[in-house]
């Protein structure tokens, strides 16, 4: 999967995967864009994963998989952070990886987990997802999305 770019995926060539972090004042503004929604949607999961934790070289200690029921790309969005945000609350789990598969309309998501205390915290955690400015569809690239998450 890609990571942070510098032109924030302006100059991107179809088929390309990335995320980046943007400026917003006391929050946590993402985007991300790949190829196809499921990638569009793990990006940025990876993304909001890299505002508060450094997890490279962290091996996962467990896989979980996590089913969306279908919905809107935006309720999918919010959903799969909201996910992300609760298992990191209640069971101190952060995603080293994700891969995510469409499933009826819904999504089918591998979480490969590390304990919070295996990864390095360089930022504030996220505590929940806002709906303003929200947003996740395709694009002459293949799909992006964009959503800022309190932290």
């Amino acid at each position: 999967m890609g990571g942070d770019t510098s032109d924030g995926g302006q100059g991107r060539q179809p088929g390309e995967c990335g995320h980046r972090a943007v400026p917003h004042p006391g929050d946590i503004r993402i985007e991300a864009w790949a190829a196809c929604r499921e990638h569009c949607l793990a990006e940025a999961v990876l993304a909001m994963v890299e505002c508060f934790a450094d997890v490279t070289g962290v091996r996962p200690t467990a896989v979980d998989r996590v089913r969306l029921p279908a919905a809107s790309d935006d309720d999918l969005l919010a959903a799969l952070l909201d996910e992300v945000i609760f298992r990191l609350e209640a069971y101190g789990q952060v995603p080293v990886d994700v891969e995510a598969d469409e499933a009826d309309g819904g999504l089918d998501v591998r979480l490969a987990v590390a304990g919070i205390a295996d990864v390095e915290i360089t930022g504030a955690v996220p505590v929940a997802v806002a709906w303003d400015r929200l947003r996740m569809r395709p694009d002459p690239y293949g799909w992006s999305c964009a959503v800022t998450v309190d932290a």
